[in-house]
């Protein structure tokens, strides 16, 4: 067992493997999510735990008959994708920077999108549905076709990696662009007017919920599994191209097969069954590990990442971190750091060394190394990755 139960007075207790202290106001949004009449059991909160909105990021929040928007989040379905490439460090050789170019030249980044949708973008399922979601989204559908296979910005990222074998890993990390922000957003007005109209007190109003059985709940429920698609998809769409760059560099346009390929949300909620009950399961900042899970654990764009299988740890609802987690603000990581910090932090990496990444820096989130050594009890390591590519959002 390697977390402890706060010394908290809640209806739920809250089961916590953070490496470090929790500050005041971590506390007290911890406090304000076990407080709430309809969690299950307890709340565990992952190694990677760090303030969020209305939840903490990196925690898991099993509900019963209610779900909270905001503790799901606005970049629904976010999460990673990784491939293990059948190609070895050699065969990079002189190849990264012509390799980062095409990246930067055919995945968009930030808040561009495609200037054309492929045949699969045009061909996925999720466009018969379009027309059920949220009447505040209906003017976005050419936006979220256009949107579908682009990075996003903030953490989100692209590199090539190598393992401990010098095996080359293809890795990147979005969510559901605009439109997944726009749906969350959407609900999460809902819920608020929802809980201002009801004899309800909340400690916090993004802890606004929805009942089940409830037309609000169905709507939510409804637009948050496809968001979850949208996000799953949008992934696979950057993988496919990524993956044809690499090879046009490597194997001469040759197509290849992927030795492993993994794909998992961490920001999301699914239905499951924990402790002989049906419950719904919000993982903000956390990734399933059950025994069949493969998930994958990023460092920041120095450090290390990490291919991992899950140990099914029921007291964890079966969960993981999704990351380092962030020690210090994007603005304070500006303040704190200059370019030549940047430098020698992601040195050996080919990426960006400007300002407009300096928020990114890996000096401004936790050690991947011990956050893992937090969670051995929730996952065991599959592969170990270093960058040697870094596309930031």
């Amino acid at each position: 067992m390697s977390y402890e139960k706060l010394k908290i007075t809640t209806q739920a207790p809250v089961l916590s493997w953070a490496n470090h202290d929790l500050g005041h106001e971590e506390i007290k949004m911890a406090k304000n999510m076990a407080s709430l009449p309809f969690v299950f059991k307890h709340v565990a909160l992952m190694p990677d735990v760090h303030l969020g909105k209305g939840a903490l990021v990196g925690s898991v929040i099993a509900t019963e008959e209610a779900i909270m928007p905001a503790a799901v989040g606005v970049d629904i379905g976010c999460g990673m994708c990784a491939i293990q490439t059948p190609f070895v460090a050699d065969q990079l050789e002189g190849k990264l920077k012509k390799i980062r170019l095409d990246l930067e030249a055919a995945i968009p980044t930030g808040f561009n999108q495609n200037k054309d949708a492929e045949k699969s973008v045009y061909n996925w399922q999720g466009w018969k549905d379009f027309k059920q979601l949220h009447s505040g989204v209906q003017h976005l559908e050419n936006k979220a076709l256009m949107q579908l296979g682009s990075l996003g910005g903030g953490n989100h990222f692209i590199e090539v990696c190598l393992d401990t074998e010098d095996q080359v890993w293809l890795m990147l990390h979005s969510g559901s662009r605009n439109i997944g922000n726009m749906l969350a957003k959407n609900h999460i007005s809902t819920a608020k007017n929802l809980l201002k109209l009801s004899d309800n007190k909340l400690p916090d109003p993004d802890l606004s919920y929805f009942v089940e059985g409830t037309a609000e709940f169905k709507a939510y429920w409804h637009d948050l599994q496809w968001a979850q698609d949208y996000a799953r998809f949008n992934r696979e769409v950057m993988m496919a191209r990524f993956k044809r760059i690499v090879e046009k560099h490597v194997a001469g346009g040759r197509p290849t097969k992927p030795l492993l390929s993994v794909n998992c949300h961490h920001n999301y909620a699914e239905k499951e069954t924990h402790f002989g009950e049906d419950v719904y399961v919000t993982r903000k900042g956390a990734v399933r590990a059950r025994t069949e899970d493969y998930g994958i654990i990023p460092g920041s764009m120095g450090a290390k990442s990490y291919i991992v299988k899950g140990k099914g740890n029921h007291d964890s609802y079966c969960s993981c971190s999704h990351g380092a987690g962030r020690k210090m603000s994007r603005n304070k990581a500006k303040r704190h750091f200059n370019l030549d910090d940047l430098i020698q932090q992601t040195e050996g990496v080919e990426c960006r060394k400007d300002k407009g990444v300096l928020d990114e820096i890996p000096g401004a989130y936790k050690s991947i190394e011990e956050v893992m050594a937090s969670q051995s009890d929730l996952v065991e390591v599959v592969a170990t990755l270093k960058q040697v590519v870094c596309v930031k959002g």
